[in-house]
């Protein structure tokens, strides 16, 4: 199976919420799980650090599916920027649309 890449601004982004940009978990509960029960590596070393920064370049894995975190392009729409992320984001207003 090959690695998924993620294209994140900037030069890195917190674990947590990297396996959740990557759709390695689901929910950031299931992250916090997955982590502290030692079940993420990075670039092949356990990390049970949720704030733990992951950097382009690293390859991020849980189980036998892997996300390696790269560079968004300019032009690329599709990549988490943590200073612009909405927190207050109700998926119920736009879940019928």
């Amino acid at each position: 199976m090959s690695d998924i890449e993620v294209p994140i601004s900037g030069e890195s982004i917190k674990l947590g919420q990297f396996i959740k940009l990557a759709s390695l978990v689901s929910t950031g509960g299931e992250a916090k799980a997955a982590i502290a029960e030692g079940a993420v590596t990075i670039n092949g070393e356990v990390d049970t650090r949720r704030g733990a920064s992951v950097r382009v370049g690293d390859r991020v894995c849980i189980g036998n599916i892997c996300a390696v975190v790269t560079t968004a392009d300019d032009d690329d729409d599709d990549y988490f920027d943590e200073a612009t992320a909405d927190d207050d984001f109700d998926p119920e207003k736009w879940r019928n649309l």
